[in-house]
């Protein structure tokens, strides 16, 4: 997004709005370009200087600014240049509205896309765990209803295998986190301008919830497939 400046604008003007575009959550960064700077770096660009004939420097003082990628969307970018043209100084702002809602749009679709697939992945991934913890208490059925047999409660009999699948979905949901470290520290590297690693708050909150699932899908497994094999007859084990 660009901002021009008036012309009669003070330079005091034009400093107190570059003070004003650092304390502003949306802005990521900006630079001034003097209408001086600005029509020699137009004179480089079509090798001519058009200053010799025009007698004077049509171009304007401007600001160059690059804005948060949580802002980046119709509705804001609106309300962001609303709220520039209230400067009496601004004499216009400039931006690619078509640009803006042509990467929306995909934004949505791809993000639409990429929900159903994790959707389907996730499901796939759940029904993987109960499987192979089913078919480990399974190997154990015979185990299970001798312990029952010599008086064992049903919680004491759970327990080492509830503990056991724990463990196992903590260490693979740990294996998750360390890869997701490691992807977003090259894409962090090779891709800065992405900004994937800012929200330090939200890739928390999202190891969290994968050190969490992790946890708590073998343990729903775990305990449904053995508080079948509990409440089975012995004969029907066979």
């Amino acid at each position: 997004m660009t901002v021009f400046f008036k012309n009669e604008s003070s330079d005091t003007a034009v400093k107190a709005f570059e003070k004003e575009l650092k304390g502003l959550k949306f802005v990521k960064s900006s630079v001034y370009l003097s209408k001086d700077a600005a029509a020699k770096k137009h004179s480089d660009i079509i090798s001519e200087d058009f200053l010799t004939f025009l007698g004077e420097n049509p171009l304007e003082n401007s600001f160059d600014i690059q804005l948060n990628g949580l802002y980046i969307d119709a509705k804001n970018i609106a309300a962001i240049d609303k709220k520039f043209r209230t400067n009496v100084n601004v004499s216009d702002v400039v931006y690619d509205k078509q640009l803006v809602n042509l990467v929306n749009d995909n934004i949505k679709k791809v993000s639409f896309w990429i929900l159903i697939i994790s959707v389907i992945l996730a499901i796939v991934a759940v029904l993987l765990i109960n499987s192979s913890m089913r078919l480990s208490i399974y190997s154990h059925r015979f185990t299970i209803k001798t312990m029952q047999m010599v008086g064992a409660t049903k919680a004491f009999i759970r327990k080492p295998f509830i503990l056991k699948s724990i463990k196992l979905g903590l260490l693979g949901a740990l294996l998750a986190v360390i890869a997701l470290i490691l992807v977003l520290v090259y894409l962090d590297d090779h891709f800065p301008n992405l900004g994937l690693a800012a929200d330090k708050l939200e890739i928390g909150a999202v190891m969290l919830l994968v050190l969490g699932f992790g946890g708590l899908i073998p343990f729903l497994s775990t305990y449904f497939a053995t508080q079948r094999f509990l409440n089975l007859r012995t004969e029907d084990l066979y």
